[in-house]
């Protein structure tokens, strides 16, 4: 049975430091729900408090609705995966698996068929008697994932369990995690700095920058509908143009800038008469002129990624330009060390008010 986590303006004071301020949002039951930032954001610190290793300064942890106040990590109803997974090395699969059975006292054949049933869950059926250092780093992953599910947590907490293996691991290990969490039922927490992995599993995403909540959002509209520049800029690429809000009607924001008179959709705090940026994902450049919202840029390098290539450049008042254009229109993208325009729609950018 999975359960709600609900943080109720929860902070954390190490010393002089405040790593966390006065932090509110409430987890879904069987919920996939990550929190996303830089290092050092506090990210951490929250999944820590959530699990009882730390007690908040102030606020309250409530799990299922019960204030976990003084409770320890052993009196909660939640299993954490660190980042080392740190597996016993002298224990075989299924003894990792069952170890945390052992300490409540299960008997040795329920423990061996708890493990194997878990095994089959995570797809490693007669791995069981293999030791930690015959399977590979995705295997492993899931072994972790398996000693925590033995214990029926009603929360799992992961520490950015993904981030030592490689790309392509990751990118499947992310599918892996997601259909397992959709299987059991079980209310994931996930802490993450990597901004498209918490893009791609999460229902619902937090984002935190040095101890402060700047949003949560499903992951689509983080990226469509960013509410702080933070966000903006922290979340996928952009591109960041300055400039003073000229103008907001009819939820249209017109800003003008070093680069000329640009419109976006008024965002967060857009306001007449303040300084904001307007900011482009590079999806939204189109090397195409029209008579609105263009812009010209010195072309710098063109990287071919595959699907797409990226074009970068440089715009007159020194801004980054990032231009991303499809594979199947390679023949549109501008040649290095030229001059090219772009031009973006009204409704694939948006304007923030700054600070």
């Amino acid at each position: 049975m999975s359960h709600s986590v609900e943080l109720a303006d929860i902070g954390m004071t190490f010393g002089t430091t405040r790593a966390v301020s006065d932090v509110s949002f409430k987890v879904q039951a069987g919920e996939f729900f990550s929190i996303l930032g830089p290092s050092g954001c506090g990210k951490t610190t929250i999944l820590r408090m959530i699990a009882g290793f730390i007690q908040p300064t102030d606020g309250r942890v409530l799990i299922g609705d019960r204030d976990m106040v003084g409770l320890g990590p052993d009196k909660r109803p939640t299993a954490m995966i660190f980042q080392s997974l740190a597996l016993f090395p002298l224990m075989t699969v299924w003894e990792n698996i069952a170890f945390g059975l052992e300490a409540r006292g299960m008997p040795r054949a329920e423990r061996r068929k708890k493990a194997e049933d878990l095994l089959q869950l995570i797809a490693l059926d007669g791995y069981g008697d293999r030791m930690p250092g015959e399977l590979s780093g995705g295997q492993r992953q899931r072994v972790a994932i398996a000693r925590a599910l033995a214990v029926e947590p009603s929360v799992l907490l992961l520490d950015e369990p993904l981030s030592a293996l490689d790309l392509k691991l990751r990118q499947h290990m992310r599918a892996e995690l997601r259909d397992l969490q959709k299987r059991t039922g079980v209310t994931f927490i996930y802490i993450t700095h990597d901004q498209s992995e918490a893009l791609a599993m999460s229902d619902r995403v937090a984002v935190m920058s040095n101890g402060v909540l700047q949003q949560v959002e499903t992951p689509r509209q983080l990226y469509d509908n960013p509410a702080t520049p933070f966000v903006a800029r922290f979340v996928g690429e952009t591109n960041a143009l300055s400039g003073t809000i000229t103008q907001v009607q009819d939820g249209i924001a017109t800003i003008e800038t070093a680069l000329g008179v640009l419109h976006g959709r008024a965002g967060h705090g857009a306001a007449t008469g303040t300084q904001g940026t307007i900011y482009i994902r590079p999806e939204a450049l189109t090397p195409t002129v029209t008579a609105a919202n263009t812009l010209s840029a010195q072309i710098q390098r063109v990287d071919f990624e595959g699907s797409f290539a990226l074009v970068h450049g440089q715009f007159d008042d020194g801004a980054a330009l990032a231009a991303s254009i499809p594979s199947t229109r390679l023949a549109e993208a501008p040649e290095p060390g030229t001059r090219a325009s772009f031009s973006f729609a009204t409704e694939h950018a948006v304007v923030l008010a700054d600070g």
